[in-house]
């Protein structure tokens, strides 16, 4: 059976502008490169999803309607360039306290692949955040870091986790296009380890 690929997307500061625990869906602003990288990668055949930290659900900030109203809004303005997000995840815990989908944790990961069908080994983690890259580490997935968000500030701890660093999505989809074979038509991902 042929599953289908998937792209697991951080979503502040790697698609949206990072402004620290945003609750209100009028503050999502698309980050430069968003649009075009999410369309190429959604036309290259990948599903995509976003697994998002909100501990501010946790610390009391905001609540988890404002967590969905925002995602609505940024799911809204997708559509409206004819990107089309598959599914969102999110975890509402602060970092104290004892979760298993808490980025770097694998818990949103393993649910989404459970849902969606895609085998994280298969697949590609994009974040802006040292979890997000340890995330894919821990799943097996390619972990691509963009530049964009606190991604610059985060580069040299990033080293050797990432495995690639670009400015913005529209790059992360170069970057995907290289790591898919033209000439058998599939992914050439390392071996899975044994």
């Amino acid at each position: 059976m042929n599953r289908r690929r998937f792209v697991l997307l951080d979503r502040d500061g790697t698609v949206i502008e990072d402004k620290h625990y945003l609750c209100d869906p009028e503050g999502v602003e698309l980050l430069p490169g968003a649009v075009e990288g999410l369309r190429r990668m959604q036309d290259m055949g990948f599903g995509l999803a976003l697994l998002t930290n909100q501990s501010g659900v946790g610390r009391g900030y905001f609540t988890e309607d404002d967590v969905h109203a925002v995602n609505n809004r940024l799911l809204s303005l997708l559509r409206e360039q004819n990107v089309h997000i598959d599914a969102v995840y999110h975890c509402p815990h602060a970092p104290e306290e004892d979760c298993r989908c808490r980025k770097p944790e694998p818990g949103m990961m393993l649910q989404a692949a459970g849902e969606l069908g895609f085998d994280p080994f298969e697949s590609f983690m994009i974040g802006d955040k040292l979890a997000d890259m340890q995330l894919g580490r821990n799943t097996g997935a390619v972990s691509i870091l963009v530049r964009t968000g606190k991604g610059a500030q985060e580069e040299d701890a990033c080293r050797g986790i990432a495995d690639h660093v670009v400015d913005d999505l529209a790059q992360a989809a170069d970057i995907i296009g290289r790591v898919c074979s033209k000439q058998a038509g599939r992914l050439d991902f390392p071996k899975r380890p044994q």
